[in-house]
């Protein structure tokens, strides 16, 4: 114990423990924050940066999918719906990589360029949420069923390509995609569906970039070593804050990461 301990890094525990405190603060923010802290103040290679992050994710992800499974707030027909897209499509993305060679310049800009245009979706749901759904709701509304299905499917087509080469989108853009295909299911369902989902979908994709050597296991564990402590803390001190603020702030810092992994 005491060994391990010595082994965890106290910027990567420190780390952990900001990342931590805004998803137990907002329930969102994990990827897109994780991700552009490593590679950008760490310089932690992208693919490296990636794979360590969607490790984390599969695993932290795996609590809260518990969580809303004991609390029957899954649907696991929009689960499944979503896997048969995002789960193959992981899978080509992972041999894209393996053959672009996952540290090569290519694959690095490409890691790069989908983080940031994943940055920008997810800071737009973040702010834009409420004028997205009120547009789609005069203009679209409830769509057949089979149609339902396949946006759906083709919903986790998306996350799919976006979480496996950059760790992002599968909470903010996933929970706004549900929402709209699903107008009518409770709010609860569709966070535990989406939080549900994000566990294989992350779990594909972190184990492809381990067998392509990109995950860090040192970072790793100082990850876990701050951010599990913190997002318990401030999930029972979340409701004492704006949760419009912390969301619109959230999305300010990543529309300032999105612009420095562009342009600069």
């Amino acid at each position: 114990m005491l060994n391990f301990l010595q082994s965890l890094d106290p910027l990567y525990v420190l780390s952990g423990v900001l990342v931590g405190g805004i998803v137990g603060m907002t329930g969102v923010g994990g990827g897109s924050l994780m991700t552009p802290l490593l590679i950008l103040v760490f310089g932690v290679p992208p693919a490296t940066a990636v794979g360590t992050d969607l490790i984390y994710a599969a695993v932290t992800n795996t609590g809260g999918s518990l969580v809303h499974g004991s609390n029957s707030t899954i649907d696991w027909r929009v689960v499944r719906r979503l896997a048969i897209g995002s789960v193959p499509t992981t899978a080509l993305m992972i041999l894209l990589l393996y053959f672009l060679r996952a540290d090569s310049f290519i694959a690095k800009s490409l890691i790069t360029k989908v983080l940031g245009l994943a940055l920008l979706f997810t800071a737009v749901m973040l702010v834009f949420r409420k004028q997205i759904m009120r547009w789609y709701d005069a203009n679209i509304g409830e769509i057949d069923a089979t149609l339902q299905a396949r946006l759906t499917t083709l919903t986790g087509v998306i996350l799919g390509v976006l979480v496996t080469l950059s760790s992002v989108g599968a909470g903010a853009i996933g929970v706004t995609s549900l929402v709209m295909l699903y107008p009518k299911m409770d709010s609860r369902r569709i966070v535990g569906s989406d939080i549900a989902h994000s566990v294989p979908l992350t779990f594909a994709a972190g184990f492809g970039h381990s067998l392509l050597g990109s995950v860090d296991k040192h970072i790793l564990y100082s990850l876990f070593a701050g951010s599990i402590p913190a997002i318990v803390v401030m999930s029972m001190v979340s409701a004492r804050a704006s949760d419009t603020a912390v969301r619109v702030a959230l999305a300010m810092v990543l529309i300032a990461v999105c612009i420095r992994i562009w342009f600069f």
